[in-house]
C-alpha cells in the first residue's frame, strides 16, 4: 500500500508540474479526500491541510482538480526561515521542506516498519514529527533555530510533536526515554546532512540498547549537481557503511527542492546490523 501511495504521489506531482502556472518559491498539493489513489484515512488528509492552512510559509492556496485528485495547491516562500536557519554557527543544512504528503507516506512506513517514536532532526517547520502525532506515534522535533521552533510552537498546538530547541550533536536523547525510534535526518548528505547525521549517530551508538533497536531515514538525490558516494545509496552509502548500518527500504518522494527536477528524492531506510 505504502508503495503504491509513494508512485502515486510521484504521478501526481508529475502532473502537477505539467499543470502549474505560479511563481512562487515553493508549492505542494494535497488531497482534499481519500480515494482510489490515495487511501487515506479522511481525518488524516484534514490535519494535514489544518498544518499547511496555518503554517505562515504558505501565503496563498486554491482548489485544483490535478489528473482525476481534486487537490488543494500551497504556495508560499521560505526565504525568511532559510536565511534564519543558516545563521548559526553549528547549523549543518538550511531549511527546505518536504511536501506534506511526502512526510506522511514517510512516517507511515516507518510506522509499518515497527517503530514506535519519531525523532526529527533538523526538523524545520517540524511537519515530519507532526505527521508521526498523526499516525499516533510519539514525536519529538530537534532544531537549532530559534525563529522555526518557534513557528513550530505556532503549529503544534492541535497536536504537540514536542518540539526541542537544540544542537542535535549535542542533545540528550536519552531524557526522551525511547523504546524503538526511528530519526528522520534533514538535509542532503552533500548539503550538510552527513555531519549532522554522524553527529547523532555517535551519540545514539553511546546508548546500547537504544542504538539497536534505533532506525534511520535519511533523505538522499539522484541529481548529478551534486557529488556522488562511491557506496551509492543516493549519496548515503559511506555513512551508512562507515556506521554499520544496512538500508532495508527506499521510496521516492516529491520535495521542495525537487519540483523541477525529473527524480525525486528517495527516501533511504536503514537499521543497524
Amino acid at each position: 500500500m505504502i508503495e503504491k501511495l509513494a508512485k502515486n504521489l510521484v504521478s501526481l506531482k508529475k502532473e502537477f508540474v505539467s499543470l502549474y502556472e505560479g511563481h512562487s518559491q515553493i508549492q505542494e498539493v494535497i488531497p482534499i479526500s481519500k480515494s482510489e489513489l490515495f487511501q487515506i484515512e479522511q481525518q488524516d488528509l484534514e490535519l494535514l491541510h489544518q498544518f499547511a492552512a496555518k503554517n505562515p510559509i504558505y501565503y496563498n492556496s486554491y482548489e485544483k482538480i490535478i489528473g482525476c485528485t481534486p487537490c488543494i495547491v500551497y504556495e508560499g516562500d521560505i526565504n525568511k526561515y532559510w536565511l534564519s536557519s543558516i545563521q548559526h554557527g553549528s547549523s549543518h543544512a538550511p531549511f527546505s521542506p518536504t511536501w506534506m504528503m511526502s512526510a506522511y507516506v514517510s512516517t507511515l512506513l516507518a510506522k509499518e516498519l515497527g517503530y514506535l517514536e519519531v525523532i526529527d532532526i533538523g526538523s524545520g517547520d517540524g511537519r515530519i514529527a507532526f505527521c508521526g502525532k498523526v499516525l499516533d506515534m510519539e514525536s519529538y522535533s530537534v532544531e537549532i533555530d530559534d525563529m522555526l521552533v518557534d513557528l513550530q510552537k505556532f503549529l503544534c498546538t492541535t497536536l504537540d510533536y514536542n518540539p526541542r530547541c537544540s544542537d542535535a550533536g549535542i542533545f540528550d536523547y536519552s531524557s526522551l526515554n525511547l523504546k524503538q525510534p526511528i530519526f528522520f535526518i534533514g538535509g542532503l548528505a552533500q548539503m550538510g546532512g552527513v555531519s549532522l547525521a554522524s553527529e547523532v549517530l555517535e551519540k545514539i551508538n553511546l546508548i546500547s540498547d537504544l542504538w539497536s533497536n534505533s532506525g534511520w531515514v535519511f533523505a538522499g538525490t539522484l541529481s548529478q549537481k551534486y557529488a556522488s558516494d562511491p557506496k551509492n545509496e543516493a549519496g548515503w552509502g559511506t555513512l551508512i557503511e562507515k556506521n554499520n548500518l544496512k538500508s532495508i527500504q527506499s521510496i521516492s518522494l516529491p520535495t521542495a527542492w525537487t519540483f523541477h527536477e525529473s527524480d525525486d528524492t528517495p527516501y533511504i531506510f536503514a537499521q543497524p546490523n
